[in-house]
């Protein structure tokens, strides 16, 4: 049995040992550098405010206009080539021209570039020097499933100092993502190579999910028989503790020894970051509560919110099913918007959110039991952020199963149920340690993160040394 465990996790060391150097080098650049996106406050500081003349179509003729018949919410938008309906249902996404419900969706070089620059003016970015470089559905900074909604997607160049690039979504017609040449820099020396991310291989979504599933999980069970040996060959000499080996072997021994805890539960929950259902819930509603949630209304009923006037500073107004409801909400900034319901009296004092009751009627159609919803606290041990900085998040508990809902905008942002909670401490805090204690002391934190990391690193080179040496010997023989 020894003997089987030494050879396969000599082996397996071999194989994965620069695996290993890479995952702890990439985990420091990721903590540090995440993942091109466009924030919603650089996607809302790109809207310009809503033109309230010419003739604008009802909500209820954009839904019917869009062809999707389970459109649960819809978006009135100022693009650079005219105002336009985002009607999104549970699978996708078409725009639709407020003026006569025609196509809004972009096919040409022409309007994704006018639709560019009207963006990049408004965040003070040098529209003029945009130029559309490329239209494709995949490209490395485009590859995760969100985008899947709006392929193909134009990809326009500054060609500033910054080397700005933005992209445009061909169904929407809206800016979607950003990315500069810092961070595209460091993401090559960061998640690509962390999450084995190469467009060839993550434009296949099954094909990478399983790929990096086993690489990971072989790369666990090295890690297990090496903590096994470590455990096994430890001596005790005078007191203290010591390895039978010499040279880079006992260096190996005893860094090992000395990281193992993190080594193990830092592979563990990196392993389990590609779970995706397979031990654990996902966290997302299931059929019969998305249909419940997603359920799609009688978009007719919006047609008393479509006569309420907007203000000349709004630069986004949204409808949303909620409960069986339409709502619209007008936002003024990033911060600030007004909620109104279908049949709802006009009131003195604008509401901004949804409230308590509201939310507790709809999650108490999700399951039995549940208790008042309350807001959620912001060091709560299972977090969740609201679209809008500083809206309310509820939390309704049903039991063992909680439900989170942004007060914002009606959507449910966690499902969590005993299987997914346990999945947090998992996956997430030991893989990030994002415990609320270490999130409230940021620099100790990052402090953390980086020097665990550099003793993964130091152990992985050591691991390095010894398997070339092995290698080296074994090809020699």
């Amino acid at each position: 049995m020894m003997s089987a465990i030494v050879v396969s996790h000599r082996w397996l060391g071999i194989a994965f040992c620069l695996l290993f150097a890479m995952w702890f080098a990439t985990g420091i650049v990721m903590h540090f550098v995440p993942f091109p996106s466009l924030t919603e406050a650089e996607r809302f500081a790109g809207l310009a405010p809503l033109d309230r003349g010419g003739p604008r179509i009802s909500v209820a003729e954009a839904v019917a206009a869009s062809g999707i018949a389970d459109a649960t919410r819809v978006r009135l938008i100022q693009r650079g080539d005219g105002p336009v309906y985002i009607v999104s249902g549970p699978s996708r996404s078409r725009a639709v021209r407020a003026s006569d419900g025609a196509d809004g969706s972009v096919t040409s070089v022409d309007v994704a570039l006018t639709v560019v620059q009207s963006h990049a003016d408004r965040r003070g970015l040098d529209a003029l020097r945009a130029a559309i470089v490329a239209r494709s559905d995949y490209d490395q900074w485009s590859v995760p499933n969100g985008f899947d909604r709006h392929r193909p997607l134009f990809r326009a160049a500054f060609g500033d100092a910054a080397g700005t690039e933005i992209y445009v979504s061909s169904p929407t017609g809206e800016v979607v993502l950003d990315t500069t040449r810092s961070e595209r820099g460091w993401n090559w020396a960061g998640s690509v190579l962390h999450w084995i991310y190469p467009t060839v291989l993550r434009s296949n979504w099954a094909l990478w999910d399983r790929v990096v599933w086993t690489l990971s999980l072989l790369a666990l069970i090295a890690a297990l028989l090496g903590a096994v040996l470590g455990i096994v060959r430890i001596r005790f000499r005078e007191g203290q503790t010591a390895s039978p080996y010499r040279g880079w072997h006992a260096l190996h021994h005893l860094i090992g020894l000395a990281a193992m805890l993190f080594l193990l539960t830092w592979i563990l929950s990196g392993w389990l970051s590609m779970d995706h259902g397979r031990l654990f819930s996902h966290g997302q509603l299931t059929p019969t509560e998305a249909g419940v949630v997603d359920a799609a209304p009688d978009w007719r009923d919006a047609s008393s919110l479509d006569l309420q006037p907007t203000s000349p500073s709004t630069r986004e107004v949204e409808w949303f099913a909620f409960n069986g409801k339409v709502y619209r909400r007008d936002r003024v900034d990033l911060s600030r918007q007004m909620l109104t319901k279908v049949g709802e009296a006009p009131r003195d004092e604008p509401v901004a959110f949804l409230d308590v009751q509201e939310i507790g009627n709809l999650t108490a159609r999700l399951a039995a039991g549940c208790a008042a919803p309350f807001v959620l606290a912001g060091n709560d041990n299972y977090p969740a952020q609201s679209s809008i900085p500083g809206a309310p998040v509820y939390r309704s508990t049903c039991g063992d199963l909680w439900f989170d809902v942004d007060a914002a905008n009606g959507s449910v942002l966690q499902r969590l149920d005993p299987s997914r909670r346990a999945y947090r401490w998992l996956y997430s805090a030991l893989h990030t340690l994002d415990f609320p204690i270490l999130l409230a002391h940021a620099r100790l934190r990052d402090a953390l993160i980086v020097g665990l990391c550099m003793l993964g690193l130091t152990f992985s080179i050591t691991g390095i040394v010894i398997g070339w040496r092995r290698l080296r010997a074994s090809l020699a023989a």
